[in-house]
């Protein structure tokens, strides 16, 4: 499905639910250089700014896996009643602007998401995918109903961030 928005985006969401567990993939067409999108998603310890439910962010490691950047790094996620913190591994690749998380522990049975920033002469064509299943069976019931809406309100957030801070398209 294509959305389109009055900024100019377009939307390309695709549900992947052959099973009931949440995954989400989602493609959009942004107005900002692929560079500074990259630089914008992998700057985790930024993310309680302008991320909804992202109450803290705790770098614990940093590496290097050849050229990539590894980082090991605690997200205290904050909603209602419900706080949980959850540890990933992320990997930076910034020769192909792609970024790779990998769960490590938590709540979850298992986390992974990607984010990949390829250039078209609108400005950068932007993929994201995230698949994940709680361990806990009520968890589960409680995200599948808002899951869809949670992960869109997540992903605009980046856009409006990088709105924000390189401007909008229009300006």
């Amino acid at each position: 499905m294509q959305i389109s928005n009055p900024c100019g985006q377009r939307v390309k969401r695709t549900c992947l639910k052959a099973d009931p567990l949440p995954a989400h993939k989602e493609s959009r067409l942004v107005a900002h250089p692929p560079q500074k999108l990259y630089e914008l998603v992998s700057d985790i310890e930024s993310y309680p700014k302008f991320l909804p439910w992202v109450t803290g962010v705790r770098v614990r490691s940093r590496g290097s896996a050849g050229d990539n950047e590894v980082i090991v790094a605690d997200v205290l996620i904050s909603y209602k009643m419900f706080r949980e913190t959850f540890r990933s591994s992320v990997t930076l690749s910034p020769e192909h602007r792609a970024i790779d998380v990998a769960y490590v522990n938590g709540p979850f049975k298992h986390l992974d998401n990607h984010w990949r920033f390829e250039p078209t002469p609108q400005g950068t064509e932007v993929d994201f995918a995230v698949d994940f299943e709680f361990r806990s069976r009520m968890m589960e019931r409680m995200i599948t109903g808002m899951f869809d809406r949670a992960v869109h309100k997540i992903v605009t957030a980046f856009f409006d961030r990088a709105d924000e801070l390189y401007g909008t398209p229009d300006e």
